[in-house]
């Protein structure tokens, strides 16, 4: 009697170290999903240069600070239309934002990164503005 209770201590002990095993692979997995979505910037890491549209801080629940770039030259996204280039980008800094926010406009060249998710607060884009490269009058061009 003694030895079925020890058989089925041993087999109950496996099935809980296999579950147990089987949550922290599970949670492991997911943490490295959600870092390499969010966090991990992935392809992009660049510079656009553009005359800047606007600088906005918004949001209902998480303040983030957003912009527009309109870029130099046309595109076309439908036959028979034409498009200026356009990048909007967010940007998590605040001296980042308040450069912009006095100097729509002008003439900027914006180091990003481009991130493969968005978090509410970090953001509405993709793209993370993280430095101004350079700032000029549009007649200085």
């Amino acid at each position: 009697m003694e030895q079925l209770k020890a058989e089925a201590k041993k087999r109950t002990s496996g099935v809980r170290k296999f579950f147990r095993t089987f949550v922290i692979i599970l949670v492991l997995a997911l943490a490295g999903y959600i870092y390499w979505k969010f966090y991990y910037p992935y392809t992009s890491d660049g510079v656009k240069s553009g005359f800047l549209n606007y600088a906005v801080r918004k949001g209902q629940v998480f303040k983030t600070y957003e912009g527009k770039l309109i870029q130099e030259g046309l595109r076309t996204k439908i036959s028979g239309h034409i498009q200026s280039n356009e990048f909007e980008f967010s940007t998590t800094d605040k001296a980042i934002f308040e450069v912009l926010k006095m100097n729509s406009g002008k003439m900027f060249d914006l180091h990003y990164k481009e991130y493969n998710g968005v978090i509410p607060w970090r953001g509405n884009t993709r793209f993370m503005v993280d430095s101004i490269i350079s700032m000029r009058d549009p007649a200085n061009n």
